[in-house]
């Protein structure tokens, strides 16, 4: 298949970056953190949808890794931590394939070198626990992007997923925002309410992200972007990941998905368990109720429709696997982005579109983060406000 052939070799020069692993908390949910029992450099493809092999197969060249921890759990900030020490020790433990990368210029060190650049993204504001000291916190350990809520709603932040409670960004939630600009650190919409969307556009001196989202036109879920929305990142300069989630992209799969999500919780178990005994649940509800099946075609129709909106100049790919029960078919775990890259290049898509969409656009959107981040600590020094005294 010549598009496969062409696929591999754009990679081979300009590979992904993906906006959204979840391996991280795999590894902590199946092992507890055990890396010598998960071994990435082994095989994983009977427990993981990551392993070193795979994302080289799948022409990987840098993957924000989610130091993601459940909205619904105590201690947050220190879930977090830990989380974050999980990246480390796997750059720590696999120096020949992976880099740590703070900066879009460690991007293309890592690209230069052969290696994986590996950056951090906080996957909800609650880790923060409302202190815009423990923002600055995880920026200084390497976080690069924060996802503003996950499924909940924080204090100052409404969720997709969540019912509405301060009608988009309290006061504070406007601050972190102005304190995450400060610091260089991505402000990231994925998982965020669409009215929440629209605020941070309004509040944002730097481009934003969303490390894994899809078109809501094409698939009406509330975790995906409007059109309103994607028709506000030229004017912005950020960049919309696209992501793969079954009942993201495919409407047919998000009835199916709320049923499934019932029943695992009618198992006692939470609808996002991806633990063996999870997974066998899911499996069990499945045979019964036949899934509806995405594919590489569904992922590439959002792409198509994103483009239309918001351009090329902002698009990108966030996968979120090993953070999914499911995936599309031809995605089914790291190894398939070149199946995306080649339906792509079969739909009319030049090459020279195709190296922003991996590469050039994520690389570009944290340097432009940077640059923000400079002007603004030469004017202003670290905001130290709480929320208790800017909403109430």
């Amino acid at each position: 298949m010549a598009s496969l052939d062409e696929a591999r070799d754009l990679l081979r020069e300009f590979p992904v970056v993906d906006g959204h692993n979840d391996l991280p908390w795999a590894l902590r949910e199946q092992v507890r953190y055990d890396l010598g029992a998960r071994d990435i450099a082994a095989d994983q493809s009977a427990h993981l949808h990551t392993d070193l092999a795979r994302l080289r197969a799948g022409g990987v060249g840098a993957q924000y890794w989610s130091v993601y921890v459940r909205s619904d759990l105590p201690d947050p900030l220190t879930m977090t931590l830990e989380q974050i020490d999980c990246v480390r020790q796997l750059i720590d433990r696999h120096p020949a394939d992976l880099r740590a990368a703070l900066t879009a210029a460690d991007m293309t060190a890592a690209r230069a070198e052969g290696r994986i650049a590996s950056l951090m993204g906080a996957e909800g504001g609650h880790s923060i626990d409302n202190s815009l000291g423990a923002l600055r916190g995880l920026y200084a350990l390497g976080v690069r992007y924060m996802t503003l809520t996950h499924n909940d709603n924080t204090a100052w932040a409404d969720s997709a997923t969540d019912a509405p409670a301060v009608g988009g960004l309290s006061a504070f939630g406007r601050e972190v925002v102005r304190e995450m600009n400060r610091e260089g650190m991505l402000v990231d919409l994925s998982h965020v309410a669409a009215t929440t969307m629209r605020d941070a556009l309004d509040t944002s001196a730097a481009p934003v992200i969303f490390s894994h989202s899809s078109s809501r036109a094409v698939c009406d879920h509330p975790r995906n972007i409007p059109d309103d929305v994607l028709e506000r990142l030229p004017a912005n300069g950020g960049v919309a990941m696209v992501t793969f989630v079954p009942k993201f992209v495919l409407q047919a799969a998000v009835d199916w998905t709320a049923a499934a999500d019932e029943n695992m919780r009618a198992h006692g178990l939470h609808h996002l368990d991806t633990t063996p005994e999870g997974m066998k649940v899911h499996r069990a509800f499945e045979e019964t109720n036949p899934r509806p099946v995405a594919t590489v075609s569904t992922v590439a129709d959002h792409l198509d429709h994103m483009r239309e909106v918001a351009g090329v100049d902002h698009l990108g790919i966030g996968g979120d696997y090993d953070g999914t029960a499911f995936t599309p078919e031809g995605l089914d775990d790291v190894s398939g982005y070149p199946n995306l890259i080649a339906e792509l290049f079969a739909r009319g898509w030049s090459r020279a579109d195709l190296a922003k969409l991996t590469w050039q656009n994520a690389v570009r959107v944290l340097g432009a983060a940077e640059d923000v981040a400079r002007g603004l600590r030469a004017t202003r020094g670290p905001s130290n406000a709480t929320l208790r005294q800017l909403d109430g």
